[in-house]
Parts: C-alpha cells; structure tokens; sequence
C-alpha cells in the first residue's frame, strides 16, 4: 500500500473509543516483520510493535491513538467512509488522528536498516478516561526493558500551514473543587444566616483568572480559570448553606499543585471551606537541543522548507506519559484546524509530507 491508501483504510474502522474495531490487528498484520506485544485491559487494546535490527541501545518508538471521539450530527458524509474533495479527505479521524498514525507505520514499514530499534505504540483510549492506555502500556514495557529512548506522538500540531509547528511539552491540568460552607436563613433576616455567596464575592476578583506564574519562552503563565459556581435552592428568599466552585489551571512547569493549594488557603483565609485538587495531568518540557527534536527539525526543513515553532500550547495529550517515564518526547503532525469536529478533514497532501518527514527522522535518529 500508499500512504494514503493505508490511512483511508484506517479511516473506515468505527473506532470510538475504547473500541478499535480490530484495526488493531490489521496494523499488526500490515506490519507483519515487527514482533508484537498485547497490553489489554477494562476493554482497552494496546499494541506495541518493535524491531531490533541492530543490539544498539537507540531505540525511537512512534506513538499514537486509534480511537476517535463519536462522529455528532451535521456530516455532509459518512464518517467512516472517507471522501475525497478539494485536495481534502474527510472522515472522523482525518487529522485526529489516524493522519499521523499511518503516516508513521508506512514510515517504519519501509526502513530497511537502523542503528538501535524502531516500534509503534497505539491504544484505543486516549480519548476516553486514558487509565488503561497508553499509560499502562508503559508500565508494562518498562517491566520488560523495553521503554524508548525517543519518542515522536503523532498528534495534529501544525497551525498555520503545515511543519509550523512541532510540540516539545505540554502544560498540566490541575482540576479544583472548592466549597464554602455557611449557615442557610431567610433572606429578610441575613444577620441569622451566614452566606457563602456574599463571602466569596470580595474574594473572586482576587482569584479569577489569576495567573500563579509569569510563563516563560515556552510556556503562557498558569492562570486559575473558573469554570463553574453553583450555591442555593433556587428560592429567592432562602441564602444558600453551601457555595461550590469547580476550577481548573493549566499549569507550566513553574507552578505545582502545591503552589495551587497555598495561593486558594492565602486567599480564603479563615473561611470555612473544603479544597479538592487532583492533577490530571503534568507538565513536561524536551530539552530543544534533545537529538529527537533537532531530528525533527532538520527532516522538516528538508521537506517543507520551513522551520517549526517549539510550542507547548493545546490541551494534554498521551506524550505527557512517556516524558514521565523519562523519554525523550516530542509531537508532530498534521493541522489541527477540525479535529473533533463534524466534517472533519485533511490536506492529502500533509499526509504525504508527514510520512515524508517521518522517513527522514528515522536515519538521523539512527546516525551516531
């Protein structure tokens, strides 16, 4: 097979998540002259397939997820029966991103030789909860001695136009729940009660939208971001007892969970409340002069013609996983302009080039 004809076919599997619809196999079989190992669980698939061709301790695995998010309503097709229009393909998945995932297994079909080992790591949940994915793939190839030094997660980077954009860290997620706890009255005699409400309104200017640290090159400042408040019983004569605020900050390397913790304490003072906070996920940074970065850079500039911006912007994706365990890690793929989005689609043509480049990273991972 093409490129292109390897990724429709990896468009036409219906595979939301958890499900993979048995791509999985198919990927296998494709790549048959790889050893495979199953890592499956709570109805989650992983597959990691690897070769050694020489004893050499370099190994760069491709990394990625085959589920999608379900299709919605508004298609002007079928989502799992890609279309051709324009330049473009459309199909649930397109950029999101079997792009990058058949991109890089028609990359690794093709090597005939490299210094080290090459593999492929895919699961079919990184859309859903990512318990039992990637993570806990992971786990199980560092028990087998078997985790990578580089890692390259296909994710849809690209914003502008395409290799603008590569990804070498990604912000943190720490979800807070806060409650405030009062005392409910009528509203004709606020002197009995005490109301959450009125107490946490001097203070929400101070902590709304606060950002914790100044960012820095690669990262915006971490800013706490409401996103919920709910207090009462939807009686305009009764103050509420209990007041709950749902928030959420995107947190660069220079700002933990800790930091977090203090600065809600600072400013509640005495305030009789509840804190909860859980950290979803943790900020990591790829040194940029990290062999796998320059690689990337250097193949993107020789098949595009541009040089990529080093950006750590977006959400939190399964790279963050492998930076735990200490890989080396970096993100690079198509645009990202439609993902998750009805009529999704991509440029054919990045979906060349992404291979392209992906063909040209493996050889210079491989020289000494």
């Amino acid at each position: 097979m093409e490129v292109i004809e390897l990724f429709k076919k990896l468009l036409s599997y219906p595979s939301i998540t958890p499900d993979d619809a048995n791509s999985l196999k198919f990927i296998q079989s494709y790549l048959s002259d790889y050893k495979a190992l199953w890592f499956n669980k709570e109805g989650v698939k992983n597959l990691f397939l690897y070769k050694k061709f020489t004893p050499n301790k370099k190994h760069l695995c491709f990394a990625g997820h085959i589920d999608v998010v379900p299709p919605g309503e508004g298609w002007k097709s079928d989502p799992f029966s890609p279309v051709e229009k324009d330049g473009y393909i459309f199909a649930r998945g397109a950029q999101d991103m079997k792009s990058g995932v058949a991109a890089s297994i028609q990359a690794l079909k093709e090597v005939k030789k490299f210094d080290g080992t090459l593999s492929l790591l895919l699961t079919s949940d990184e859309e859903g909860e990512a318990i039992w994915g990637t993570r806990f793939a992971l786990e199980e190839l560092g028990k087998k001695g078997l985790l990578p030094d580089y890692a390259i997660v296909a994710e849809p980077t690209c914003v502008e136009r395409f290799g603008d954009n590569i990804k070498i860290g990604r912000r943190g997620s720490i979800n807070g729940v806060l409650e405030i706890f009062g005392k409910q009255g009528h509203a004709a005699y606020p002197q009995k009660s005490v109301n959450p409400i009125h107490q946490i309104a001097p203070i929400l200017p101070k902590i709304a939208g606060k950002k914790l640290d100044e960012g820095d090159e690669y990262f915006q400042p971490s800013q706490l971001v409401i996103t919920d408040i709910r207090a009462g019983i939807e009686k305009t004569n009764v103050t509420p007892e209990k007041l709950k605020l749902m928030f959420n900050v995107r947190n660069s390397t220079k700002t933990t969970l800790e930091d977090v913790e203090g600065f809600i304490k600072k400013s509640l003072g005495d305030l009789n409340y509840q804190l909860t906070l859980t950290q979803s996920a943790h900020p990591f940074l790829t040194n940029q002069n990290s062999k796998i970065v320059q690689a990337l850079k250097e193949a993107i500039q020789k098949v595009v013609r541009i040089t990529p911006n080093p950006s750590t912007s977006g959400g939190t994706s399964d790279a963050r996983f492998f930076a735990q365990k200490g890989v080396d890690t970096v993100e690079f793929g198509v645009s990202n302009d439609t993902i998750h989005a009805p009529n999704e689609r991509v440029l054919k043509e990045e979906v060349v080039q992404l291979y392209q480049v992906f063909k040209e990273v493996i050889p210079l991972i491989g020289r000494s």
